[in-house]
């Protein structure tokens, strides 16, 4: 039996092969790494200082600095020791910063307390495991926190799965909820040990917890989670809502009355990507009220102030973001900003950072020209807080937004021009389709992994749709691909190739496609359903969604968009498998995965490399040690570039 051939065993000559590639991508590459990252930014209560968490150059230290006048760095340790500290949260009264460092133990984190202005930090927790989101009471007297006991590497299905041996079982492990004293640190677990706990938010009154939660496998789980109430004092645990099979929950957050729960709810691909609409469910139970039907856009934060009564959002908004703000005493939701950049790119829980007033807002922004920041002030009229990123300079060409439409929908896409554009040449380009397909291309300056973005460097359009399915035009727009994937998003694709012709010199006879996961998933499907495109790269792509159902680690995600598992209804998943229509394909296609991806797992890409193989079609297969869905080792997330590169090149000029 054929055996995947890791990356590591391949020949010095063929690594030699790929240092002659004549493309100049250091430059790119260096002002990518010299970026400066930023993961929070979190607003004092009284709005007059910031304390954000900014990544090293490594990426896997960061460090924890208060700004309001000269920044200060808050740590558990002392003098010029480095850790991993964040989950930076301010206490009801601004006099104290809670937050997670790995200082007693490299990867093991423990909770901290320490004085805003600086000073030394108190250790709180001895745990053995993993923490993650503390936040305090709303009387200051005790700190709940995320903890997966004994957990041996970080939560989420993006890192690398452990290897399956000997009797495979049902062991999990459970995130749950625990309550930490301040004074006495002491901690105590408090949500049952078979419930598995995804966000939480303290009730106005520091008496119960309004959780997202599911029971067994916290990875696969998510899809079917329910909204629970669980109690501070005796961790009685009750289920206020469960949503129907279209709808995934996010973000759970208490009116200021605390009679009523408000959360993101819509249908959603990925945990951590969040888009829908806003719901309101009463404490008590039953069905949830849209607050917000109709809207052209994809909720994906909320944050209630403490001193008000009205919610604010953050959202997906046709190829950029927004923040709105819901009034509870007239229903009504008004825009307050709206922009072509991202805000708060790297949050999990991406609601604008607000004082207890909700005068002052903190956000991290980025756009294709301007770098990481993070920001402060009213929303819409913020302050640069950082300027650690005032030298980067962009490699890449312009950004366009385009506008289409399709089957009647409203398309938007982003068409990036090549560096040094000359307008009287006709270029190649590349078509980028993104994950998800929850999800949405908002402009952002690159992060090290996959960046087709940087081919705009190399001489080439780059074009970046958000066909039906994605994010930004409303929650029937998301919807719009049940049961039809590769139907309706492909064709939203080529008539924006096409749109992208007419706007743009793009020579039609030279266009390329790529993408990750599903956009993975769309270039193998593209190419089995059109010649349009002369060479493709497909990175951890989906060939059979029939024997993925049975490979992957989360293949809850799938029941809302086919409607029934593959053993009920194996049709609907066989006319969307790639695989079903191999003989169509004639495309060069680069296959690049990693060997530990649990989401979209090697033996996918390896069987759609080895159909393409056996029909005498162009084809390379990369398989990357040790790699989960997401790359974590820059060499690899090099490689993968270089390799990208290389094959469009080969196959477009």
């Amino acid at each position: 039996m054929r055996k995947f051939v890791p990356l590591s065993v391949w020949t010095l000559a063929a690594l030699a092969a790929l240092a002659e590639t004549r493309t100049p991508v250091e430059p790119a590459l260096a002002e990518i790494a010299a970026t400066r990252r930023f993961t929070e930014a979190v607003v004092s209560p009284d709005g007059t200082r910031v304390a954000y968490v900014e990544l090293a150059h490594a990426g896997s230290q960061s460090a924890i600095y208060v700004a309001g006048g000269a920044a200060i760095h808050v740590s558990a340790g002392s003098g010029k020791a480095s850790f991993d500290e964040h989950g930076v949260a301010w206490s009801p009264d601004g006099t104290q910063i809670a937050f997670l460092s790995d200082r007693e133990k490299r990867g093991q984190l423990q909770l901290y307390v320490a004085p805003a202005q600086g000073g030394t930090a108190r250790q709180l927790t001895h745990a053995k495991g993993f923490l993650r989101a503390p936040r305090w009471s709303p009387d200051g007297s005790q700190l709940a926190v995320l903890f997966t006991e004994n957990l041996p590497h970080s939560a989420g299905p993006l890192d690398p799965v452990v290897p399956v041996s000997g009797v495979v079982n049902s062991k999990f492990y459970e995130q749950r909820l625990a309550l930490v004293d301040v004074a006495a640190g002491r901690t105590r677990l408090l949500s049952p040990a078979d419930l598995y706990i995804y966000e939480y938010d303290w009730s106005p009154d520091g008496k119960s917890l309004a959780a997202t939660a599911a029971h067994g496998d916290g990875d696969d789980n998510w899809w079917i989670a329910q909204l629970y109430i669980i109690s501070a004092a005796t961790g009685a645990t009750q289920s206020i809502y469960r949503p129907g099979v279209e709808q995934q929950l996010a973000e759970p957050r208490w009116a200021a009355d605390g009679k009523s729960i408000v959360f993101i709810g819509g249908l959603m691909s990925d945990e951590g990507a969040t888009g829908g609409d806003l719901f309101q469910v009463s404490v008590e139970g039953g069905p949830a009220r849209n607050l917000t039907p109709g809207i052209s856009s994809s909720v994906s934060g909320v944050t209630r102030p403490r001193a008000s009564r009205r919610l604010f959002f953050t959202e997906h908004f046709d190829g950029g973001s927004a923040i709105s703000r819901w009034d509870p005493d007239t229903g009504e939701v008004e825009r307050l900003w709206q922009g072509d950049e991202s805000i708060n790119p790297q949050i999990e829980d991406d609601g604008p950072s607000m004082s207890a007033d909700g005068k002052t807002t903190a956000v991290i922004r980025t756009s294709f020209s301007a770098p990481p920041e993070v920001w402060a002030g009213p929303i819409g009229r913020w302050r640069q807080v950082t300027h650690e990123n005032r030298m980067r300079k962009a490699p890449w060409g312009e950004a366009k937004s385009l506008n289409w439409t399709s089957d009647g929908f409203h398309i938007q896409g982003w068409l990036v021009y090549p560096t040094g554009f000359d307008p009287n040449r006709k270029y190649p380009m590349v078509v980028s389709v993104h994950g998800g397909p929850a999800s949405s291309v908002k402009p952002a300056w690159p992060r090290p992994g996959f960046n087709p973005l940087l081919l705009s460097q190399q001489g080439y359009f780059v074009f970046m749709p958000n066909p039906r399915g994605s994010y930004g035009q409303g929650e029937a727009f998301a919807l719009a691909n049940v049961k039809d994937f590769g139907g309706g998003d492909l064709r939203d694709i080529l008539t924006g190739v096409e749109e992208a012709i007419r706007s743009a010199p793009v020579d039609p006879e030279r266009i390329g496609i790529t993408g990750w996961s599903y956009g993975g998933f769309m270039t193998m499907w593209a190419v089995t359903q059109t010649s349009r495109f002369r060479a493709a790269m497909a990175g951890a792509g989906l060939a059979n969604w029939q024997s993925y159902y049975g490979e992957n680690a989360i293949d809850q995600w799938m029941i809302p968009y086919f409607g029934a598992s593959v053993y009920q209804d194996p049709a609907v998943y066989a006319k969307s498998s790639p695989i079903n229509f191999i003989r169509q394909a004639k495309t060069p296609t680069l296959v690049v995965v990693g060997d530990s991806d649990g989401e979209c797992p090697p033996p996918q890409s390896y069987e759609f490399w080895h159909a393409l193989k056996t029909l005498d079609v162009k084809t390379e297969l990369v398989v990357y040690p040790h790699e989960g869905h997401q790359f974590h080792n820059p060499q690899n997330q090099r490689d993968v570039l270089l390799r990208m590169i290389r094959w469009f090149n080969e196959n477009l000029r």
